[in-house]
């Protein structure tokens, strides 16, 4: 279970802490032959920089790769085996440093202590645990050595702070304490908690009135940490006991980069103030009732999309673009993806919560000049948005990443979700976000190529979401191609709307980016050469779905590349947010039965756990958020409808033995 607020997350055990924080971690798992969920303490401001002594740059990680405009370079060579002395050895030590650079950091552990010491794992035994999604609170009752304790934990909706509550006759003895204890951390792409490296950081304390400051350095990353509730503490380095000084242990615990002067002290108005903050968010935006439903599979969709909206929220409503695993774990060191931030966050808007997403879009302003320095290196005009990154915007070479393009439209389609969901034109919308659209689209036009087809075409070197395609040699993927020419359809409007003038250039490239129907009938994936491989994601099916109807997709013909891949695609290759994918095309062409069998569909990564994580690599990226922030985007379109280009709403019939109630979904394109 996880309690949080989209800027920080604390996930607990059976405890209601982080007691067993150790038996979860990956590794431990791995040796045991299970699968695990780590119990991280995280926030989105929290990363590391490992040092540099030898001064690698991104520059060194470039090469050459040749386009029909010439030769261009990418940084493109790294080497991913986690072993530093291996990547000396390879030349490419440069790619390993800015792969696994930066790190997001484990903040602290927080867990039970019993007679000074964490208790083994056959003293503990389970009673029942529950989060009350309408509180954000989780209620823990369990025996420790044969004594009952009860724990309720949860983060304040608004400062970076977990308040716990436990009680337990094994206060009133001093035998119960809890523990907190400070790691570091490693350049890897798990980046898990590192005990066995005291002298790799510092931790100093200091009493501040009645609470506890802790001042943490690793290299240059600095934060700070508070404990406060009228608990003795004791400890030094970087281990520490909080104790009770009555009959319950009650505290707060707040990080921060830099903590403020105002103290919270009172666990029990944080709970409080999480119950408020929790109402708040659910009396707000849409909502969808199945309990009409007779069909099979009715009540399992439902449980989903409640519990995607509070892990999504918890995990992904932040000031920047989260992780594919939240706020849970690291994957990709805990840096993030741009092209799965669309999966992530844009369902906030659908579903009628549009400042969920503005806190994270607000980011791609901070590293607009770092997007305009690569489109220029690139010889494009306009902000080309890195792939794999950090706070900071800096790419992360590998062979994929930086060769994508369907992370680019994602701002306009942002952007677009905000200002038809305000009505009455979105005038403000467009005020925030024209400049973000702008250069978005200046180069979108600037990178697509005229042919001698009279066509526009998106040239090599070029890799597609469907990643199983040469790079170099790859043309015009129909998603790519559908999205493109979509995304200046809408920054023309907004320059039409705004009264400015529309470069004739985006109107040139909209209308001259072609879809082409391959001779049986269907679309495939690549368009030059024409082919189709049925592994990994199955992107051409986003050219309708995920993007609007842009008029030149053939809608029997999209059928039946649709009904093609539901029969042969290898399904084990599928990641989580393939099947809302597959969901969202289904609801466009009308047919709302493959739809819902896509939401439902019984396959490995289309697991939901019983705490509503999209289950994906279990040893590897044990949850996956994409997975969840999906399946509420293909919810919105299935029960909350869309306009289509002529402006009339539209929603799709539902089959037999299905019921919805819907309300509160905005217009949306």
């Amino acid at each position: 279970m996880s309690v949080g607020n989209g800027e920080f997350a604390f996930t607990v055990d059976h405890t209601g802490l982080q007691t067993f924080a150790d038996r979860y971690e990956r590794g431990a798992a791995r040796e045991r032959g299970e699968a695990a969920m780590p119990l991280g303490t995280q926030a989105q401001w929290g990363y590391h920089w490992a040092p540099n002594p030898r001064g690698r740059r991104l520059e060194d990680t470039m090469e050459v790769y040749e386009s029909p405009r010439g030769p261009v370079e990418y940084p493109t060579a790294y080497d991913f085996r986690e072993d530093r002395e291996a990547s000396e050895a390879s030349g490419r030590a440069a790619g390993y440093y800015y792969w696994t650079n930066p790190q997001r950091l484990h903040l602290a552990r927080i867990g039970l202590l019993l007679d000074g010491r964490a208790p083994a794992w056959e003293q503990v035994r389970a009673g029942s645990q529950e989060l009350d999604l309408w509180t954000g609170v989780v209620t823990s009752t369990f025996t420790l050595a044969g004594v009952d304790v009860r724990v309720r934990t949860a983060v304040d909706p608004e400062r970076d702070a977990v308040a716990f509550e436990i009680d337990s006759p094994l206060l009133a003895g001093g035998r119960l304490a809890v523990g907190i204890a400070f790691p570091s951390v490693e350049e890897s792409f798990e980046a898990p908690p590192v005990w066995h490296r005291p002298d790799a950081h510092i931790t100093t304390a200091h009493r501040d009135g009645g609470t506890v400051v802790w001042d943490r350095r690793l290299d240059e990353a600095r934060y700070q940490v508070r404990a406060a509730g009228g608990v003795a503490v004791a400890g030094d380095g970087h281990a520490w006991e909080l104790r009770a000084t009555g009959p319950r242990l009650a505290a707060v615990v707040e990080f921060a980069p830099a903590l403020g002067t105002e103290v919270l002290d009172d666990a029990a108005a944080v709970l409080d103030h999480s119950a408020q903050g929790w109402a708040d968010f659910w009396e707000s935006g849409a909502a969808v009732d199945l309990g009409a439903s007779s069909a099979a599979g009715a009540g399992e969709l439902e449980r989903r999309i409640v519990l995607s909206q509070y892990q999504t929220k918890v995990h992904c409503s932040g000031s920047t673009p989260p992780q594919e695993t939240g706020l849970v774990c690291n994957s990709w060191g805990g840096t993030f993806h741009l092209e799965m931030h669309w999966w992530h966050a844009a369902h906030f808007p659908a579903w009628g919560r549009p400042e969920l997403l503005e806190r994270s879009l607000a980011w791609y302003a901070t590293i607009l000049p770092v997007a305009r320095r690569t489109a220029a290196s690139q010889g494009f005009r306009g902000a080309r948005w890195p792939k794999h990154v950090g706070p900071e915007g800096v790419e992360s070479p590998n062979e994929i990443g930086p060769l994508l393009l369907w992370q680019q439209p994602h701002v306009i389609h942002y952007a677009e979700l905000l200002r038809t969901g305000a009505g009455a034109g979105g005038a403000g919308v467009r005020e925030r976000y024209r400049g973000l659209v702008d250069e978005t689209a200046e180069f979108l036009a600037s990178f697509a190529l005229l042919g001698e087809d009279g066509a526009y075409h998106l040239p090599p070197p070029l890799m597609p979401a469907q990643e199983v395609y040469g790079a170099r040699e790859t043309w015009d993927p129909l998603f790519e191609v559908a999205y493109v020419r979509w995304a200046l359809q809408v920054a023309l409007r907004w320059r039409r709307d705004d009264g400015r003038e529309q470069p004739q250039e985006w109107a040139d490239v909209a209308a001259g980016l072609r879809p082409v129907l391959s001779p049986d009938g269907c679309y495939d994936a690549v368009a030059n050469p024409a082919r189709t491989v049925f592994t990994d994601h199955p992107s051409m099916l986003g050219a309708l779905g995920v993007v609007p109807d842009t008029g030149a997709l053939d809608h029997p013909a999209m059928l039946r590349t649709l009904q093609r891949a539901c029969e042969r695609w290898e399904w084990r290759s599928a990641w989580g947010w393939d099947f809302p994918m597959i969901a969202m095309c289904a609801t466009r062409l009308g047919r709302a039965d493959i739809a819902l069998d896509a939401l439902v569909r019984g396959e490995d990564k289309n697991t939901f756990l019983a705490n509503g994580h999209n289950r994906q690599v279990p040893h590897r990226m044990p949850l996956y958020l994409p997975g969840n922030g999906g399946l509420l985007m293909a919810a919105a379109l299935l029960f909350g409808g869309w306009v289509e280009p002529d402006g009339l709403p539209r929603r799709v019939d539902l089959p037999e033995g299905w019921a919805a109630v819907a309300e509160g979904f905005p217009a949306r394109p």
